[in-house]
């Protein structure tokens, strides 16, 4: 297949000699050809074995084709610069789960007559263990090695198919006895067009969803085995294999087979659906509980529950039939009919599965065989598909299901969980996701005990317009989900899960920008997570009224890494953004709608400098206002202009910072000659001279270096002249003074230093706006290695951040928010800053 890679693109490019406004080249560019040729969507062949090998860098379409997959990638809140490969794609950007592509595989083994083997999950004691070496020699198996006749699913899947091995992920088999219920979605896990047969060579594959998108997982069949039975998970039929492949993919997902041990039923439930999870303490029930579980039942929603462990006794039975420390699966909620002499209505029921499939069920009230069955027709007890068989199943009355249970897990489906065609009165949720990163000395602020840096911690804005349909007061329902990313294949690192949660904030109003500090000192939150903990997934359910709502994502302390997914879902549609920052320089805003601008006024010698229009000088002055039926500038007294928050103007100078000025002036004259003009070298030592002086800066600092000074002269240098004029030096000092407040004002203890968490404010206070993602980018740039940042790196970052924005805008004439380069121009710009 052969595309066309033939492109143009027309480029504005504006420069200035100097004097005037700025003039315009415009240049049309054409690359490229017309004979295609090349690999598709980042295919690169490789040579092996005397065969070229495709593989696709992220993958293609499940289909097999070479068209790319067009699923929404899982964007990070840390910043990816363009045109440059991460370490992950340097380290080896063909490895991984996500860059094996079953057809491709299933072609080559085909045309090679051989099985597949993967190199992505050995055949080896490390893919089942991690920690410790194991028990006992395990021996790796293919299915026609155990068994005569082996078939991938036998008579069609169900939930009597899962029994548990040695591996303690009982939760993993509750999850997937849960999974068989709904035969679409089992079908999307478990792909059943595989076989043992036809076009057999050894490869199966599953489809899960990884952390905000469905990933395909292939495996090899070579199963761990130990006398030639199967050591973990496997189906009643010795001859059925899916399930005992199925866990296999999962292992694989996750690190190894020991990854799986311990975990929440619902934390796999949410892998083979996407849907947002519901935790429930029973001994702590909403009255309303019943009535969740069975909208939830007739949303397709999966459930599991289970009883607090036993600290003495691993899975201790109790009397009354049921397993402590264990996990079960909820396959139905109902309403029953019950019909007497002396009685006649609707009893509340809920069935449960044990994922032993054995004897081990309940023996109350509803029980298999117990004589509250003979108050049920023969028709009923058929229709809900009753039987009375050793199976791990049983029937409990919600009153003896709460008293008994402990804890109850909901998965809520999302919205691409039920097809238009299956959902004959079922209702979808509305969702929403959000891919993030806490990154230390950024945004990993902690929870709202550590008030000066919870602020900094990422915030999504919601707006929720319409109440639920049935609810009676008015009030919308909202899940929300906050999930961390990778935590449990990060075992192996000895990284264990972070303790995470959420707080909702209410805003009175929908356009607020990014919420700071001073609303957290003030405002108290209008709901949060159930909990601060360490799970892979916190999840609250909260009835709220329409309205916009601030969500905020954290870990409970700060300065931890991890990446996140957030999950919004609603019964209704809503919107949801991040709440962020657009960089860029803050504007002052008129007060007065009837005003028009006519010139620039120079902050330095208080005068009108030059007209609005001369681009050299507009990014460090303040704009005229004049009622437009004036023909003059009125008096700078009268000028009435409105601040946005946080902005510092020039404050008057002091005696002492007027005695500075006389001796930088005097200085300059003396050092710049008749041109006096000076270059990075000379600004270096008349700066150093004054900062360095003893009580100059109230702090140890020891002076500006070159680089710094470089950039100071390439801010106001547009005529590449390598100097600065002394116009251009007041313009400069005026910055200086201004930085250096900011700087002190936040530098609290005299230290010389800014935290990373207390940069943002400094830089917001100098004039620039930053989103996360700047934020992030300049933090990494200019911090130390503890987070810090000293007073010469503030003015430097500064400095390239007035310098970049201001080049940027002069090529972005239409404020469009995009700027076209050519190289040259591009090179010119970032380097000369």
């Amino acid at each position: 297949m052969s595309y066309t890679t033939r492109t143009t693109r027309t480029v504005r490019t504006f420069y200035s000699d100097g004097r005037g406004p700025p003039k315009v080249e415009t240049k049309t560019y054409t690359y490229g050809d017309d004979s295609g040729g090349s690999s598709v969507n980042g295919g690169f062949n490789i040579g092996g074995g005397g065969r070229r090998f495709q593989i696709r860098v992220g993958g293609g379409g499940q289909d097999g084709s070479d068209q790319p997959n067009y699923s929404a990638p899982a964007f990070s809140q840390r910043p990816q610069v363009i045109g440059r490969a991460s370490r992950k794609e340097k380290k080896d950007p063909f490895s991984g789960v996500i860059n094996q592509s079953y057809d491709e595989i299933k072609r080559r083994c085909q045309e090679e007559g051989c099985l597949f083997e993967d190199p992505e999950f050995e055949a080896e004691d490390s893919s089942i263990f991690f920690s410790r070496a194991p028990p006992r020699p395990f021996e790796w198996k293919r299915p026609h090695e155990i068994c005569d006749n082996p078939v991938f699913i036998a008579d069609g899947a169900s939930r009597f198919d899962v029994q548990q091995g040695e591996l303690g992920d009982c939760w993993l088999l509750a999850a997937i006895a849960s999974l068989t219920v709904n035969q679409r979605l089992f079908a999307k896990v478990v792909p059943p067009d595989q076989s043992f047969e036809d076009g057999y060579c050894g490869l199966f594959r599953f489809h899960f969803w990884r952390q905000g998108e469905w990933v395909e997982v292939v495996v090899d069949d070579r199963l761990p085995t130990y006398y030639g039975q199967l050591t973990f998970m496997h189906s009643v039929d010795k001859n059925e294999f899916w399930s005992a492949l199925l866990e296999k993919a999962y292992a694989k997902l996750e690190g190894s087979y020991e990854s799986l041990k311990g975990g929440s039923t619902c934390e796999a439930m949410v892998d083979f659906t996407g849907g947002v999870s519901e935790f429930f303490d029973l001994r702590k029930a909403p009255p309303n509980l019943f009535s969740i579980m069975l909208k939830a039942s007739q949303r397709g929603s999966l459930m599991g529950c289970s009883i607090d462990a036993d600290p003495n006794q691993l899975e201790a039975r109790l009397s009354n039939g049921l397993v402590m420390g264990h996990a079960y699966s909820i396959t139905s909620v109902l309403l029953m009919d019950i019909e007497t002499p002396s009685m006649s209505g609707k009893i509340p029921m809920v069935r449960v599965r044990n994922p032993w499939g054995n004897e081990a069920e309940w023996k109350g009230r509803w029980s298999d065989q117990s004589r509250e069955w003979s108050l049920i027709p023969d028709s009923q007890k058929e229709s809900m598909g009753l039987t009375f068989d050793d199976d791990g199943e049983f029937w409990m009355s919600f009153d003896d299901f709460s008293k008994n249970f402990e804890k109850l897990e909901i998965c809520n489906l999302g919205p691409d969980s039920l097809e238009e065609d299956e959902l004959d009165g079922k209702k979808r949720w509305e969702g929403h996701t959000e891919n993030g990163e806490w990154i230390p000395r950024v945004n990993a602020g902690g929870c709202r005990n550590y008030l000066d840096t919870f602020w900094t911690n990422p915030q999504y804005r919601v707006t929720l317009t319409d109440p639920d349909d049935d609810d009676d007061d008015d009030l919308c329902t909202m899940l929300v989900g906050v999930l961390q990313k990778d935590r449990r294949k990060k075992r192996k690192e000895g990284l264990d899960m972070l303790t995470i949660g959420y707080v909702i904030y209410k805003l009175g109003d929908e356009n607020h920008g990014p919420l700071d500090v001073k609303f957290f000192k003030y405002n108290a939150s209008c709901a949060k997570s159930p909990s601060f903990i360490n799970l892979r997934e916190v999840c609250g359910r909260h009835k709220l009224s329409p309205g916009t709502y601030v969500i905020i994502p954290s870990t409970f302390e700060p300065h931890q890494n991890g990446d996140y997914l957030l999950r919004i879902f609603t019964e209704k549609a809503n919107e949801t953004n991040e709440l962020d920052e657009e960089t860029g320089i803050i504007e002052e805003q008129v007060s007065e709608p009837c005003m028009k601008v006519i010139g620039v006024y120079n902050v330095v010698n208080r005068g009108v400098y030059s007209p609005f229009n001369d681009y050299t000088n507009a990014d460090y002055t303040r704009r005229i206002l004049v009622p437009t039926v004036a023909s003059a500038p009125p008096s700078v007294g009268r000028q009435e202009v409105k601040k946005v928050p946080g902005y510092r103007e020039i404050p008057p100078p002091t005696d002492e910072e007027q005695e500075q000025e006389q001796a930088l002036k005097a200085s300059f004259r003396r050092v710049a000659g008749d041109d006096m003009e000076i270059d990075a070298y000379e600004l270096r030592d008349i700066l150093n001279a004054v900062f360095t002086k003893e009580g100059s800066v109230e702090f140890v600092f020891d002076g500006f270096s070159l680089d710094t000074t470089r950039s100071m002269v390439a801010m106001h240098d547009g005529d590449l002249s390598g100097k600065l004029g002394f116009d251009e030096f007041k313009v400069l000092w005026a910055d200086l003074r201004r930085w250096k407040g900011v700087f002190k004002e936040y530098d609290r203890d005299r230290s010389g230093n800014l935290s990373s968490y207390e940069l943002r404010s400094a830089l917001h206070a100098s004039g620039f706006r930053l989103s996360n993602r700047t934020f992030s980018a300049l933090v990494m740039r200019y911090s130390s290695k503890n987070g810090n940042i000293e007073f010469g790196d503030f003015i430097l970052c500064a400095i390239r951040m007035k310098t970049m924005l201001a080049s940027f805008r002069n090529i972005d004439v239409d404020n469009s928010g995009h700027a076209a380069f050519d190289v040259d121009t591009f090179i010119q710009t970032v380097m000369y800053s």
